[in-house]
């Protein structure tokens, strides 16, 4: 069990970033995209973003998720890539502020999209990078960052960028992308399918 008085710079020292294992990491990955969408839902918009982001969050998606997650990753294993802690943390009962489990041995992950499907946007795609709260301020998410980089470096794009998609109104994620170099390019915008 995590001593209270452990540091960032022990945080950061137990913490592994290796390739998703799909045989060992499934239910801590769901751990953590849940975590992900649930503070997407709740960090950046109104009541009605978070109910439906929480309503979307059912056993048939997270089924749906995982299988996803197993076809890229077939494609290039490289493509997920997770930060494993060495030691256990401690939250309030058995789950933390996201939502997320308190006891998996995964701080954080990356998902960087299969070259297959660069011609989405003609370039390397950051589909979602999340780090545990208790995990933020040691470099994991730095670490990750670098693992994404490295990755889309090495894919065949018709365009040399890797793009993500933010909200504008998470300000931490803006200050990480900047930090990282990423630049404002183009807007997205979204219509409800009825």
């Amino acid at each position: 069990m995590a001593d209270d008085t452990q540091t960032d710079a022990d945080a950061e020292a137990e913490i592994e970033v290796r390739p998703y294992d799909p045989k060992t990491d499934p239910e801590a990955l769901w751990d953590l995209k849940r975590a992900f969408e649930l503070g997407l839902g709740s960090g950046t918009g109104g009541d009605d973003k978070q109910s439906k982001y929480e309503g979307k969050l059912t056993d048939e998606y997270a089924e749906r998720y995982l299988d996803w997650v197993f076809w890229c990753t077939k494609h290039d294993p490289r493509c997920l890539t997770v930060a494993e802690s060495g030691g256990t943390h401690v939250a309030d009962e058995d789950t933390d502020a996201d939502g997320a489990d308190s006891d998996p041995n995964l701080a954080g992950y990356v998902f960087v999209l299969p070259q297959q499907l660069a011609m989405i946007w003609d370039a390397a795609v950051l589909n979602e990078l999340f780090v545990r709260p208790e995990f933020r301020g040691t470099g994991v998410a730095d670490d990750l960052m670098d693992a994404a980089v490295e990755l889309a470096d090495d894919q065949d794009l018709p365009l040399d960028r890797l793009v993500l998609d933010v909200d504008r109104e998470n300000d931490r994620a803006k200050v990480f992308y900047d930090r990282h170099g990423f630049d404002h390019w183009g807007e997205m915008v979204a219509r409800k399918l009825e």
